[in-house]
């Protein structure tokens, strides 16, 4: 299936956030930045990522802000409070000297005051389950990207077609043309050469200009790209590679070229060819 490289994907809930990136890369690189006191979750969320994602750098972020209850008042114990203030009141009065009591000093009594706290493990799991969103959701955005690169090869390969099918159009006659200029020349010069001598020449140059088996070859793997496509494993490199072979037969196609159109065809089919590289170097 054609999936895209580069995606980004935002899952949050309350105070809690998770950030995942992904961009080109030859294979798969995984980054997840957490605070320390969730570092035993990370390596259940890297096998996450590695089970369901093939090639990419994936840089994940995981936020946590302050929460609603983190930012409640102060909890004072008010029976407490009481005790202390009737403690207070037994003893001052038979201190010879006393200082005025430091309110700031009974919020130290041990209990007195207390903040509220969350469940670790609550938080845990909805920490998990929000990464679990946000990858559905990258997933999703690397499938939704891929589709459209798809479409963006398929129209390439269109054009490459074309462009092979009208060069083999134009191969024989192209070969009868050289064929007949070349024994034109001989009259011209009024050569008494044995004709035998010029078949096997025609033949040598017939074979050296022949791009028959390149523009098959070229075929072949226009069809085998098409197919790549519509294969339900990650193939980014396999389509890079057959760039490469595309790449390879366009290159002795123009090195063979005996007519301008020829030439023209071979650097038109080399820039379909690296506008589709283009766009499989962000492909899975």
């Amino acid at each position: 299936m054609t999936k895209s490289m580069t995606a980004f994907a935002r899952s949050e809930s309350g105070h809690i956030s998770w950030e995942i990136r992904s961009v080109n890369h030859r294979y798969l690189e995984v980054g997840v930045k957490v605070p320390d006191a969730f570092r035993s979750l990370e390596i259940g969320l890297r096998n996450k990522l590695k089970a369901r994602l093939n090639r990419g750098k994936i840089d994940c972020q995981l936020r946590i802000g302050h929460s609603q209850a983190s930012e409640a008042s102060l909890s004072i114990d008010e029976k407490l409070l009481e005790d202390l203030t009737g403690a207070l009141a037994t003893i001052i009065p038979k201190l010879e000297t006393v200082a005025p009591v430091n309110p700031l000093e009974v919020l130290k009594w041990p209990g007195l005051l207390s903040e509220p706290t969350e469940d670790e493990e609550s938080i845990k799991r909805t920490v998990v389950e929000l990464f679990d969103t946000a990858l559905a959701q990258l997933i999703e955005m690397r499938s939704s990207e891929g589709a459209e690169l798809r479409k963006i090869i398929l129209e390439k390969l269109a054009d490459l077609r074309s462009i092979v099918d009208q060069a083999a159009t134009e191969a024989p006659i192209i070969s009868a043309r050289q064929r007949d200029k070349m024994i034109s020349k001989l009259n011209d010069l009024k050569i008494d050469a044995d004709p035998g001598r010029i078949e096997q020449e025609l033949v040598i140059m017939a074979q050296k200009s022949d791009v028959a088996e390149e523009l098959d070859r070229l075929n072949t793997h226009i069809e085998e790209v098409s197919a790549t496509l519509d294969s339900k494993e990650a193939v980014g490199r396999r389509l890079d590679f057959l760039m490469q072979e595309l790449n390879r037969e366009a290159n002795t196609l123009s090195s063979k070229a005996v007519a301008t159109n020829t030439t023209i065809q071979a650097v038109e089919l080399k820039v379909a060819i690296e506008q589709m590289r283009e766009q499989i170097q962000n492909i899975e």
